[in-house]
C-alpha cells in the first residue's frame, strides 16, 4: 500500500490480505481476521495514550486498518469497498464521514481512509483480537485488507523533515525562469518578464517556507507550514496553485524564493528578467490631487460723490436692516453705503434708466430681500415709520430720498 506522510509503520499486525474475488452469486461476503499484540506493541500503544475532555482517550500509537484494491502494478491508495461493514471484538465500527446520498439508485463510495480501531482492540497479550469484515463484492474488483501498528506525526514535525530533506539550489529555479522567459519563434507575443507573488494562495500571508511540488511547472510557491496544516485535517494532498497532485514526497524548498524574502521584507510581488534577475514590484504612489485655487474677485471700492458747494442737501439713507443700536455705531463698511444723487446730477445719467423719476420727490421701495424674510412684519412696519417721518418732514423740495433695504 501506499505509504501515508503523517503516520510511521512500527510494525505490520495482518498482511496485505485479499478478501475474495468479486462474484455475483451472493449479494453480500463476510470474512474474519485474527491479530494478537505482543508485551512491547502493548506497551507501546498505553505509553502514547493520552485523555481528551469528555472521557474520550487518544493514541498516538495506534493500530490502523486499511483497504485497497489487490493491484500490485503500483502503490495502491485507500479504497472500501461497497457496503462495507467493519466489526472488532464483536462491536460496530463507525466509518467516518458520511456516505454522500445515493445517486440513480446507486450507492456512491465514500473517500478512502485509514480507520483507527485502537479504541476497540483489546490492549493485551494474551487475548487476540478479531475483526469482521463484510461488504458487497464488485464484478471485476478485487480488495485486500491489512492492520498495521503505527505512530502518528504532527504537521510541524514533518515540516522540519522536509527542512532536513534540503532545499533546492537557486540556480535551478533561475535556469527555470530563462526557460520560460526564451523567446519562442512560433509565437506572436513574446514574454519578457514574469510576475509572481510572495503571498501564499492558501492563507494569503506572505511566505515563510517557499515550496511547490517538483512535479509543478510553474513559480509560485505556497507556503509548507500551512500547506501541511490544511493536509492534517483533511488530506488531498493537492496544489492550491495548479490543481494537481502535490505529495509529500515531492514537495522541494525553493532557495532563490528564501533568498528574495531576505532580501526584501516590504514587497508582496516580484518581477523576473529574461536573465533570471528580479526586482521587486512597489505599488504605485497615490498621485497628489491638484488644488484648485478658488477665484477671488476684487471688490471695487464706491466711490462717494463729493457733495458740490450749490448748497443742496444730500439724499436722506435709512438702513431698514440695521436694529436701533447701530445708529451709534460707527459709518458702515464701503459695500453698504449708498451712492446719493442729486437732481443737477440728472441728466449725466443714462436717460432711459432712470425715465420714470424726473420728479424726485417721488421715491420707489424695492422688493424686501431674503435676509429680511426673518423680521417681523409688526416690528419693520414700526421702525419703518419711526424713522421715515422725520425725515420725510424736513425734506426740501429738491431733496432725493433713498431707502437702502
Amino acid at each position: 500500500m501506499k505509504p501515508l506522510p503523517f503516520y510511521d509503520v512500527l510494525d505490520v499486525l495482518i498482511k496485505p490480505s485479499s478478501l475474495g474475488a468479486g462474484t455475483a452469486q451472493r449479494f453480500q461476503q463476510e470474512k474474519y481476521f485474527i491479530f494478537a499484540l505482543t508485551p512491547q506493541q502493548v506497551r507501546e500503544v498505553c505509553i502514547s495514550r493520552d485523555f481528551l475532555p469528555g472521557g474520550r482517550r487518544d493514541y498516538m500509537v495506534q493500530i490502523q486498518l486499511r483497504f485497497c484494491l489487490s493491484e500490485t502494478s503500483c502503490p495502491q491508495e485507500d479504497n472500501y469497498p461497497n457496503s462495507l461493514c467493519i466489526k472488532v471484538n464483536g462491536k460496530l465500527f463507525p466509518l467516518p464521514g458520511h456516505a454522500p446520498p445515493p445517486k440513480n439508485g446507486v450507492e456512491q463510495k465514500r473517500p478512502g481512509r485509514p480507520l483507527n480501531i485502537t479504541s476497540l482492540v483489546r490492549l493485551s497479550s494474551a487475548v487476540p483480537n478479531q475483526i469482521s469484515i463484510t461488504w458487497a463484492p464488485e464484478i471485476g474488483k478485487t480488495y485486500s485488507m491489512s492492520v498495521y501498528l503505527v505512530r502518528q506525526l504532527t504537521s510541524p514535525l514533518l515540516l522540519q523533515r522536509l527542512r532536513m530533506k534540503g532545499i533546492r539550489n537557486p540556480d535551478h529555479s533561475r535556469a527555470l525562469i530563462k526557460e520560460k522567459l526564451t523567446a519562442d519563434p512560433d509565437s506572436e507575443v513574446a514574454t519578457t518578464s514574469l510576475r509572481v507573488s510572495l503571498m501564499c494562495p492558501l492563507g494569503k500571508m506572505r511566505l515563510k517556507v517557499p515550496c511547490r511540488a517538483v512535479t509543478c511547472c510553474h513559480l509560485q510557491c505556497f507556503d509548507a507550514a500551512l500547506y501541511l496544516q490544511m493536509n492534517e485535517k483533511k488530506p488531498s494532498w493537492i496544489c492550491p496553485v495548479c490543481d494537481k497532485k502535490a505529495t509529500y514526497e515531492s514537495l522541494i524548498i525553493d532557495g532563490l524564493f528564501l533568498e528574495i524574502l531576505n532580501d526584501c521584507n516590504d514587497v508582496d510581488e516580484i518581477k523576473f528578467q529574461e536573465d533570471g534577475t528580479w526586482c521587486p514590484m512597489r505599488p504605485k504612489k497615490e498621485a497628489h490631487k491638484l488644488q484648485v485655487s478658488e477665484t477671488k474677485y476684487p471688490s471695487v471700492p464706491v466711490r462717494h460723490t463729493a457733495p458740490s458747494d450749490s448748497g443742496v442737501k444730500k439724499a436722506d439713507v435709512i438702513d431698514l436692516t440695521a436694529d436701533s443700536s447701530d445708529e451709534e455705531e460707527s459709518d458702515p463698511p464701503l459695500k453698504k453705503r449708498c451712492v446719493y444723487m442729486t437732481k443737477s446730477q440728472e441728466p449725466e445719467l443714462h436717460p432711459k434708466r432712470y425715465s420714470g423719476f424726473e420728479d424726485c420727490r417721488e421715491y420707489a421701495v424695492p422688493a424686501v430681500p431674503a435676509s429680511l424674510s426673518s423680521i417681523s412684519s409688526d416690528r419693520m412696519t414700526g421702525r419703518f415709520c419711526a424713522s421715515l417721518q422725520p425725515r420725510l418732514q424736513n425734506r426740501g423740495p429738491t431733496d432725493t430720498l433713498v431707502l437702502k433695504w
